[in-house]
């Protein structure tokens, strides 16, 4: 079956290409892809585990830590307007 594993970075996003046997989950299409994870995936923005079954044509999101909390950024610019 064929995936894709993609990973957003702020310069840009890697995208891979793989062909991996039936019944291959999310972590095995992670370490085929061979890119940096910090265990938070994804498969067409549904947030799964890595133990989640892939299928056909599914797309693999890789996703990176915020780099602050949304709730702060929130009270942050709220802060501002005061």
């Amino acid at each position: 079956m064929k995936v894709e594993v993609v990973c957003a970075r702020p310069e840009g996003a890697d995208c891979v290409s793989l062909t991996l046997p039936v019944g291959a989950r999310v972590r095995d299409a992670v370490a085929a892809a061979g890119l940096p994870h910090h265990g938070r995936f994804g498969v067409f923005g549904k947030r799964v585990g890595p133990d989640h079954p892939l299928a056909d044509g599914d797309r693999v999101e890789i996703y990176r830590p915020l780099a602050v909390d949304p709730k702060e950024a929130r009270r942050r610019r709220a802060a501002k307007k005061r």
